[in-house]
């Protein structure tokens, strides 16, 4: 997978302040750790800059190289946390992790599914259960994405992770046997609701009731008599 260059610079105020200075200005405060005596430093990111970078090969878990202000060799680092502001969903804060490219990581992949299932033909429901999967890899092998085809899955199939040939130097961290990549399950039927016995009753008896009130009234009209003129 081919690194995505990012551009930051040495962060020296501290503060909430600062920091709403900084986003003002378009830029986030960031911390990278590792690679220094101490084991932290505070950055500035561009924030475009960084959608940029994690709109990407890869995505926010891809490996970028930082290169920071006032240093010749950049850095590889993978995103570790990106902080979001709740009500206006943009980044408010990022933080980096420096890694070594001939060590394997701990890191997450998404999973893409490929074609069309036999059982969706068929009128069945399609189910992904899981977007992402966490794997072992080295930082230079981490793959952009998994595709996974599901052409053959019928109704009541299900794929496991089990099923899933890891990609060359991936170890997946997830159990094999119930991470359930997706499934295809029939569609459901809504049966319409019966009449109640007691609803049909009372139904019967007010019909009931009616007719014999109508047979009532003609058989008192049949039986009036003209009056015997006086």
């Amino acid at each position: 997978m081919d690194r995505v260059k990012l551009e930051v610079r040495p962060r020296e105020g501290r503060g909430g302040k600062d920091a709403r200075a900084m986003r003002a200005a378009g830029q986030i405060p960031g911390v990278v750790y590792g690679g220094t005596s101490d084991g932290t430093q505070a950055i500035a990111v561009d924030v475009r800059a960084l959608r940029h970078a994690v709109s990407g090969t890869g995505g926010i878990h891809a490996i970028l190289d930082l290169e920071v202000e006032g240093e010749k060799a950049a850095r590889p680092v993978m995103i570790k946390d990106l902080q979001l502001d709740p009500v206006r969903d943009r980044a408010i804060h990022v933080d980096f992790q420096q890694v070594r490219l001939d060590r394997v990581i701990q890191t997450m992949v998404a999973v893409h599914l490929e074609g069309t299932p036999e059982g969706v033909n068929m009128g069945g429901v399609l189910s992904q259960p899981i977007h992402e999967l966490n794997i072992e890899v080295l930082p230079t092998a981490v793959p952009e994405q998994l595709l996974v085809d599901i052409t053959d899955l019928e109704i009541g199939d299900a794929l496991r992770l089990a099923d899933i040939p890891a990609p060359e130097g991936v170890t997946f961290l997830d159990d094999l046997e119930s991470t359930v990549i997706a499934s295809v399950t029939a569609p459901s039927v809504e049966e319409e609701p019966e009449p109640e016995e007691g609803e049909e009753g009372e139904e019967g008896e007010e019909g009931a009731e009616g007719e014999e009130g109508a047979a009532a009234e003609e058989d008192g009209g049949e039986s009036e008599e003209p009056a015997a003129d006086e």
